[in-house]
């Protein structure tokens, strides 16, 4: 995805919302924003879905008025932050209202599709949807939490309170560092991955950065945990919000040997190899690319950043 200025960014790291996180500690502020307020409507019991436009190319993601909800939400609105046209933004916890013309979609499906704007509510909304329903109680009492700060902090009934966590991993994309269609990349499918119709997932290599690591660290770590190979020039490459449930996914390109002897954990990883950018861009272009036993090369989804990698290193830029 590429932002106004023509930097390539994550397709799940666009927004234009300010989040303006003064206001949620405003509650007379918040009252008057909520009567005007945009307000998108995620339903947690369907997987987190919202409302786009049916019949819209690319997809639009429908928000509501405060009016216009389904009943009685699942959660109390929760304020996302402010349009550059100054109207305020909340999402609420609801099954979805039937509307015409609209669908259910989820942000797997059309992250990469939606506008700047739609791409960083969704993902906010999510995220925050996600984490509250994980943390109904204290972690250091048990007692229950109730929601607070417009939806960014809960509270127990002793005044303990605790904010929203992402849990921050690494993904990187190991190459070779030769340039031209031969150049290669090390790629991996996962243990847990299932199989379809003929086809098996590759992707890049990725795990959570462990307590007292840096990210770096955690890329010579896993790598080497995963697929036994030593990798160096390690380069930072971008970053997005991984909401399922609660992820912050750091990403790299590194370098290592082709050369090396490949030995994976199977634990974590049925199979890894080399693929050339010749077979990479076959791949992408729709022609299939075997990995043996009769299946296919398939890529990771668009939405994810593991393709945002894998194409800034087929288009050279590492």
């Amino acid at each position: 995805m590429v932002r106004g200025g023509g930097e390539a960014v994550p397709p799940l790291a666009r927004s234009t919302l300010d989040r303006a996180a003064h206001r949620r500690a405003d509650p007379q502020w918040l009252a008057e924003a909520w009567e005007r307020a945009r307000v998108l409507v995620l339903d947690s019991a369907d997987d987190g879905r919202a409302l786009v436009r049916a019949d819209a190319s690319p997809p639009e993601l429908v928000l509501v008025g405060p009016g216009e909800l389904p009943g009685v939400p699942r959660s109390v609105p929760m304020f996302l932050g402010v349009e550059p046209d100054g109207v305020p933004v909340f999402a609420v916890d609801s099954p979805l209202p039937e509307l015409p013309g609209t669908r259910a979609a989820h942000l797997r499906e059309v992250g990469h599709l939606l506008v700047d704007r739609d791409a960083g509510i969704f993902t906010a909304a999510l995220a925050l949807t996600n984490w509250h329903a994980g943390h109904g109680y204290s972690p250091a009492t048990g007692h229950p939490t109730r929601v607070d700060e417009a939806g960014w902090s809960r509270i127990d009934p002793d005044g303990g309170r605790v904010w929203p966590r992402t849990d921050p991993a690494m993904i990187v994309l190991v190459h070779d560092g030769a340039a031209g269609q031969d150049g290669g990349c090390l790629l991996g499918s996962n243990a847990a991955w299932p199989r379809s119709r003929g086809r098996r997932r590759y992707s890049c290599l990725a795990g959570f950065v462990e307590p007292g690591e840096s990210a770096e660290a955690a890329v010579v770590r896993e790598v080497r945990e995963e697929v036994g190979v030593a990798v160096e020039e390690i380069a930072y490459a971008g970053s997005q919000s991984w909401p399922f449930p609660g992820s912050l996914m750091l990403g790299f390109l590194a370098v290592a040997d082709p050369g090396s002897p490949v030995h994976v954990d199977p634990a974590e990883i049925a199979h890894a190899r080399w693929f050339t950018r010749r077979e990479i861009g076959a791949t992408l272009a729709g022609r299939p690319v075997s990995v043996g036993d009769g299946e296919h090369l398939l890529l990771p989804p668009p939405s994810s950043i593991a393709l945002f990698l894998i194409h800034r290193w087929l288009d050279g830029h590492c």
